[in-house]
C-alpha cells in the first residue's frame, strides 16, 4: 500500500457496498476557508446548493468519517476537518483546545453556510460544537451531539485514549492497520483500511503517520473553556444526544440524567449495537435519526 495511489473521491463506491446503499454519489468537492491570516479550515461539500447540515468529527478523526451518513442523507451538507486534523491547518494552541477550535469553526461557518444549520458534533467535536452553538447561535438551527456531554471524562474515554496516544509513527501501512484493527474489533476490515488512508500520510522514508500527528505538539496556552455544562444549560437552541449503546460508549446513565437536568426540553435517543463511534458502527441508522429530526 502506498499513498501514490489514493485519491479521496474514489472510495464512496466502497462506502455503498459495504452498507448496500443503493443510492447515486452525489457532487463532492474539496473547499477551503480563511479562519486567520495564512491558516485555513478544509471541509467536505456534499451537493449542490446552500448546506442543511454541519457534520464536525471526532479528536484524531476527519471529515471522512462521515461519508456514509452523508451518502445515505442524500441533502446538501458540509463536513469539516477540525483545526490539526484533516487537510485543515494546524491550530496554535495544538489539537485539543475545545473554544479555540470553536471560534476557528465558527469564522468557517460563517463564510460556509449562509444559512443557519443543524450542527451534528461527534466526540470533541460535540464539545467544540456545544461551545459554538452558545456563542454563535445564528450559525445554528439546532445542535446534536454523538455520544458526548460535559461529563465524559479521561476515564471514561481511556479506551480511546490509549488508542490515539499510541506510536508517533508506523514503519509501514500494514502496522499501522493491525494497531487499527486490535482496537476496532467490531469494525470491518475493508472500513478500517478505508478510514485509514483518509486520516494518515505516507512520509518520503515510507512510514506512515496520522495526519493530527504531523504537527509539532503545541505549547501555547489555549483560550479557557468555560463549565460546558454551564453552557449546555444555556443554550437557546434545540439540543438532542444521541447515545450509543454498545460498548465503547462514552456517555453513561450519570451524564444522560445531567444532560436532561440541564436541558428538559432535549431528545435523547438511544442506538442500540453501537459504541463511541455510532457513525462508523451504525451509519444508516445514525442518517436515519438525522432524517427524522429533520
Amino acid at each position: 500500500m502506498d499513498a501514490e495511489s489514493y485519491d479521496e473521491f474514489s472510495l464512496f463506491s466502497q462506502n455503498l457496498s459495504e452498507w448496500g446503499l443503493n443510492v447515486p454519489i452525489p457532487s463532492v468537492t474539496r473547499s477551503s476557508y480563511e479562519v486567520a491570516p495564512g491558516r485555513c479550515l478544509s471541509a467536505l461539500v456534499w451537493g449542490v446548493g446552500s448546506p442543511e447540515m454541519s457534520f464536525v468529527h471526532g479528536g484524531a478523526q476527519n471529515a471522512h468519517t462521515y461519508d456514509t451518513v452523508a451518502l445515505a442523507l442524500q441533502r446538501p451538507l458540509i463536513s469539516w476537518d477540525m483545526p490539526s486534523h484533516g487537510h485543515s491547518d494546524a491550530s496554535p494552541y495544538g489539537t485539543n483546545v475545545v473554544q479555540s477550535h470553536a471560534n476557528d469553526l465558527a469564522t468557517a461557518m460563517a463564510q460556509a453556510t449562509p444559512s443557519a444549520t443543524v450542527l451534528v458534533g461527534m466526540s470533541l467535536g460535540g464539545l467544540v460544537s456545544l461551545v459554538l452553538t452558545h456563542d454563535h447561535p445564528e450559525l445554528v438551527s439546532s445542535l446534536i451531539l454523538i455520544d458526548i456531554t460535559p461529563g465524559v471524562n479521561a476515564d471514561k474515554a481511556k479506551h480511546i485514549h490509549n488508542f490515539i496516544n499510541g506510536p508517533a509513527s508506523f514503519d509501514d501501512f500494514d502496522a499501522l492497520l493491525a494497531r487499527t484493527i486490535q482496537h476496532n474489533p467490531t469494525r470491518s476490515e475493508s472500513s478500517l483500511r478505508r478510514g485509514i488512508l483518509h486520516n494518515a500520510l505516507q512520509r518520503s522514508d515510507g512510514s506512515w503517520v496520522w495526519r493530527h500527528q504531523r504537527h509539532e505538539r503545541s505549547e501555547v496556552a489555549g483560550p479557557d473553556t468555560a463549565n460546558l455544562w454551564d453552557t449546555l444549560e444555556a443554550v437557546q437552541r434545540p439540543v438532542t444526544l444521541v447515545r450509543g449503546m454498545a460498548k465503547g460508549s462514552v456517555v453513561d446513565d450519570e451524564d444522560e440524567a445531567e444532560f436532561i437536568r440541564r436541558q428538559p426540553s432535549a431528545r435523547v435517543i438511544h442506538v442500540e449495537g453501537a459504541g463511541h463511534s455510532i457513525q462508523g458502527d451504525a451509519p444508516l441508522q445514525l442518517a436515519e435519526i438525522l432524517r427524522g429530526l429533520h
